[in-house]
């Protein structure tokens, strides 16, 4: 439903959704309540309470004029940027919906969303790094983040410098010096520092805010934006815009949709931070569809519940797995014993989440014993779903990183990564202590 135009007048952007209420009496309303109406006004589909799934590959203009207009905004030949819809490889009625909801979660100005988490961290590295660019990375990463670094951008001339993950600030103050020379040297800048925290699969935390300051020492802070993979904590546990990073990425995949039944990712900051990367993923494609945006609109109405049910059975499991005898230790936020990454969760994290490491006395063999004898944990990769997931990432997801690299990055033979979902936390106590009969 639109607003004709005439086209001898001057054109007006389409009808817009209703202003938004975000307030009540001075009150900010919480993303909770938010996730509900924010960025659809019923109005504008029939009354529909909910939004329908907008299945179109193109949108109608109301004149010629306005659709010269919207071009001016899309070319630059005329401030205000674009207005209203066109074309579905740029955007659509559902996932603009969706993009706003997802900035909610994070205090971010804009949001981003792709057809898988993958595609959001691709887009965004090539969106900053030309050649001879320099990234900086935290290690450990998702298995196809840091290949995608060292194996795909690489041929194109961009190289890397990596820090541990628990890092201190002298540390990363090397690390910046280091990439700003190797920079200087290839003609080129550094481009990005991308952090993963906490890391894959080792839960291992990083100080955004000492990332930030040795950021801002060696770098220009305009140019060089830090941007962090949150898919482990978000967007519930941890929130790291307010800790100095300057973009937030999610696999949307996890404990966003959080019933394993769609793939999507998202990036969200900055409307400047933004900007390059819209422009890329209006070239490539790589936006999340329809469906799947509309899917993740009502996951996003029970996020906050199913994260905090699995968070408390989380703590619960661990608690029976800390002191059993076949258990070699846990990297479980909720039971951290050093220091260092005490200090950086009482400062960035508010909940341990619910995906931990499992370490058991043994390795390989004894691990297989253990996933091939869960009954209610699924033996899957993926995590933040509804169900509990277990796996061996030496052998599953990180098989693909050198064997030295991933001994470095304590992903151990010995290793068992827990994703504890929201069935009963008795039952699935009784489901891990069977299991560890058989190791």
């Amino acid at each position: 439903m639109t607003d004709a135009i005439d086209a001898t007048d001057t054109p007006t952007p389409r009808r817009k959704p209703k202003p938004e209420n975000t307030t009540i009496a001075g009150r900010e309303l919480k993303p909770s309540t938010l996730m509900m109406g924010l960025g659809y006004d019923p109005v504008l589909s029939e009354g529909s309470l909910k939004a329908p799934i907008f299945l179109t590959s193109t949108f109608a203009f109301e004149s010629a004029a306005a659709g010269k207009r919207h071009f001016e905004g899309i070319t630059g030949m005329r401030e205000g940027g674009a207005e209203g819809l066109v074309y579905s490889r740029f955007n659509g009625p559902n996932q603009e919906i969706l993009e706003d909801r997802l900035a909610v979660w994070d205090g971010a100005e804009d949001a981003l969303t792709f057809s898988s988490g993958m595609t959001a961290i691709c887009i965004l590295m090539m969106a900053y790094a030309n050649q001879n660019d320099v990234i900086v990375h935290s290690g450990p990463l998702y298995a196809a983040s840091e290949g995608f670094v060292a194996k795909v951008l690489s041929r194109f001339g961009v190289t890397y410098v990596d820090f541990p993950a628990g890092a201190s600030r002298e540390t990363l103050d090397e690390v910046m010096a280091k990439a700003k020379r190797q920079a200087d040297e290839q003609g080129g800048k550094v481009a990005l520092v991308y952090l993963e925290s906490p890391g894959n699969p080792t839960n291992v935390l990083v100080d955004i805010e000492a990332v930030k300051e040795a950021r801002d020492a060696a770098l220009d802070g305009q140019e060089t934006p830090i941007a962090i993979d949150n898919t482990f904590l978000g967007p519930l546990w941890q929130r790291p815009l307010d800790h100095g990073a300057d973009i937030v990425a999610y696999s949307l995949t996890k404990y966003v949709g959080g019933h394993s039944d769609l793939v999507a990712g998202s990036i969200a900051g900055a409307k400047k931070w933004m900007d390059p990367v819209r422009a890329l993923r209006n070239t490539m494609g790589g936006i999340v569809d329809p469906n799947t945006a509309w899917m993740l609109l009502r996951s996003l109405e029970t996020v906050e519940l199913r994260m905090q049910r699995a968070g408390e059975n989380a703590a619960r499991v661990c608690a029976f797995l800390k002191s059993h005898p076949k258990v070699a230790g846990l990297g479980y936020l909720g039971m951290i014993e050093d220091a260092r990454q005490q200090d950086i969760y009482d400062r960035h994290c508010l909940g341990a989440g619910s995906t931990f490491s499992l370490f058991l006395e043994g390795g390989e063999e004894e691990c297989f014993r253990f996933l091939d004898n869960l009954t209610i944990a699924k033996l899957a990769v993926s995590l933040g779903g509804t169900e509990t997931l277990a796996s061996h990432p030496a052998s599953m997801t990180h098989l693909s990183v050198p064997h030295a690299r991933r001994q470095q990055l304590g992903i151990t033979d010995s290793l068992v990564r827990i994703s504890i979902g929201i069935e009963d936390a008795d039952d699935l106590i009784a489901d891990f202590e069977q299991a560890l009969e058989h190791v």
